[in-house]
């Protein structure tokens, strides 16, 4: 990754100088900060030996917690004793097996992979902007861009290039279309009424997280326990989104001289589909209404075989699978689109995509085997019951419960990403502690989930931290070769704030009115 070092900077004693201004040296504390931390395997893997550290000191401390709410105290158990190594001996594999997120993740991976390598997604999106009103153009690349990430870190990739293209192509500053559509993609990227690996993802160390209370027993966890409230996210951001773009970014960028810009300019392409094309869309629309047919019609009728127990929809084993129900459909959508366009032609084909997505999840795989050891061990050795109680009774001693405390939740999650851009590493860090946490202030798991998200999206497409942003300046510079850093951070810090505001403002509707998070998913503990 490029560093602020690496970047093209005036010459000290040439006309035009300037000092650095407070985003320059802001964005250069980020950096430093965030360079000095290690790679996040590493840190989970410090992180660790720390908590073997203390526990076993506790542990011969004799330190005992009592769980709220229940009789039952439990004891801190050490890591360097005779019972701990016994434990890891036993469970280092199960523990890396077992994790929640790995399957689901991986299943979803394979599934879009296919979508992905038939051109699929790309050909969704050029179908909807092709042919989009001028007006209506920034609005509708937001509202694709808070979709995104149900095709994972690709959208920062593919999405932002093209959406420059068809504002070029409009009569629009391509400008804006790229550094909008990379603002939304990233600090809307937590919403959507998609669903995918990230979702994936974050229910599994959420449910991880949970189960050192005795009250996550009999809480339905499912992929769906933040449906309702990112759905709704993803069209207020949209909009919201497009404002900024329309109103704020577009007009304060200078007017567009093609003439300057640099020889590898992207020229205008048609993005008009050919028949193919539109004959493989049609056919997978088609084909996906019938598979979401069948699967309805195998939960919603009277006695269906997907419906709960006593014949509840909700909770439903339609719920507890959905992802397998969402593999199925990713991959068949991938896989009619691909054979008709002749992208894909053959199982070989198939396969390798399958390969590639899962190769490309490699450094991922290793994070999640070193951060289940450390989740494994926060419940193990009740140091993660231990830490929820303090930090629920802190919280309640200086007045800082119900939506307050998600909010400076919030908050502190915006700031943590700023340095630790990975949201599974992040989650894994601070989920094992603050999920308990305000299950003890008596907040649904979803909720804290939903709080995550937030703080996980809103500020990551303003750190030098996060690579997409340095690709991003390369685009840029194909527009406007004298291009910065430090001007790019400041148009997408643009986003950051609205974002963060309204989407607070929209959990807030959540929690005060009482409404579902998700099928099921309730505010409180109920």
């Amino acid at each position: 990754m490029s560093s602020l070092t690496d970047l093209p900077a005036p010459d000290s004693k040439s006309p035009g100088t300037r000092r650095p201004g407070r985003v320059d040296r802001a964005l250069s504390l980020i950096e430093r900060v965030g360079n000095a931390l290690p790679n996040p395997i590493v840190l989970f893997t410090t992180l660790f030996v720390i908590l073997a550290v203390v526990s076993t000191a506790l542990a011969l401390a004799d330190v005992q917690v009592t769980v709220p709410g229940t009789d039952e105290t439990k004891a801190v158990t050490g890591l360097f004793t005779g019972e701990g190594v016994r434990w890891l001996a036993e469970n280092m594999v199960t523990n890396f097996a077992t994790f929640p997120p790995i399957a689901a993740v991986l299943l979803m991976i394979m599934a879009v992979g296919v979508a992905e390598k038939a051109g699929l997604l790309e050909t969704v999106m050029r179908a909807t902007l092709a042919r989009a009103p001028r007006a209506a153009l920034p609005y509708l690349v937001a509202l694709i861009a808070c979709q995104a990430h149900m095709v994972s870190d690709v959208a920062s990739i593919v999405l932002p290039p093209l959406a420059a293209v068809v504002f070029k192509s409009a009569g629009r500053h391509p400008v804006a279309g790229l550094i909008g559509g990379f603002a939304c993609v990233g600090a809307g990227y937590a919403a959507g009424f998609t669903i995918g690996s990230l979702d994936a993802l974050y229910i599994g160390i959420t449910q991880q997280a949970a189960s050192v209370l005795p009250a996550a027993q009999g809480l339905d966890l499912n992929l769906l326990v933040n449906y309702f409230f990112t759905a709704s996210s993803s069209l207020v951001l949209g909009l919201l989104g497009g404002f900024l773009i329309s109103r704020v970014l577009e007009p304060r960028l200078s007017p567009y001289d093609a003439a300057a810009a640099s020889a590898d300019e992207p020229e205008e392409q048609d993005l008009t589909l050919t028949p193919v094309q539109r004959r493989g869309l049609l056919l997978t629309a088609l084909v996906v209404l019938l598979y979401t047919g069948a699967v309805l019609s195998l939960w919603l009728p009277e006695g269906a075989p997907l419906r709960g127990e006593g014949g509840a929809l909700v909770p439903s084993p339609l719920l507890t699978g959905i992802v397998p129900v969402l593999f199925g459909a990713f991959l068949l959508a991938g896989l009619t689109y691909g054979f008709t366009v002749k992208a894909l032609t053959g199982s070989e084909g198939v396969v390798t995509a399958m390969s590639d997505s899962v190769r490309n999840m490699s450094g991922y795989i290793v994070l999640m085997f070193v951060a289940a050891q450390v989740i494994a061990l926060f419940n193990w050795s009740n140091v993660g019951i231990l830490l929820a109680v303090k930090a629920a009774a802190g919280l309640d001693a200086i007045g800082l419960t119900g939506f307050w405390a998600l909010v400076a939740f919030v908050l502190l999650a915006a700031c943590l990403n700023l340095f630790i851009v990975s949201g599974s590493a992040l989650w894994s860090l601070v989920g094992p502690v603050f999920v308990p946490a305000f299950m003890l202030l008596g907040m649904s798991p979803a909720l804290s989930q939903a709080a995550f998200r937030i703080g996980d999206s809103a500020t990551g497409i303003i750190t030098p931290m996060n690579p997409y942003v340095f690709l991003l300046l390369a685009l840029l510079r194909r527009y406007e070769p004298e291009a910065r850093l430090g001007t790019l951070i400041a148009r997408l810090s643009i986003f950051v704030v609205p974002f963060l505001v309204v989407w607070l403002a929209i959990l807030g509707i959540f929690y005060g009115f009482d409404l579902p998070l998700g099928p099921g998913a309730h505010i409180g503990l109920k």
